[in-house]
């Protein structure tokens, strides 16, 4: 099954509150975690077929790739275990183990707290990467 991801955008993620002097609703990751928002998946696959919700759901629940919102103070700071430094940065698409670190979802999207050594990649477009 070949799957098209949306485009992520972050202003249309209504993570703000609404409400001036209220907080943003996004958790602040702490320590070496990070937060990452997972891709949505287009509901038509490139050949123009129709995907069924729970298809969808189950491709998006085990994503492997994500988007870096936030890090954790603590994130890539131990030189014993990151002797090069980090690994990943905030804005980068990453590469990581499917079911990976804590699912939370937010006004209907899917964020996870991953630890900072469950990366195992970077790629500059995540379009047409999908777990086998």
């Amino acid at each position: 099954m070949e799957l098209d991801y949306k485009k992520i955008d972050l202003n249309d993620l209504k993570l703000d509150s609404g409400v001036e002097g209220k907080p943003n609703v996004l958790p602040d990751p702490k320590g070496y975690k990070m937060l990452i928002i997972l891709p949505e998946f287009e509901e038509k696959t490139s050949g123009g077929i129709l995907l069924p919700g729970q298809a969808l759901e189950r491709e998006q629940t085990a994503s492997v790739v994500g988007f870096v919102l936030k890090m954790g103070d603590l994130c890539y700071k131990d030189e014993n275990k990151f002797p090069t430094g980090a690994w990943c940065q905030e804005g980068d698409w990453v590469l990581f183990r499917a079911y990976s670190g804590s699912r939370i979802k937010i006004h209907g999207r899917e964020f996870r707290l991953v630890n900072d050594d469950t990366v195992e990649a970077v790629v500059d477009d995540p379009r047409g990467i999908y777990r086998a």
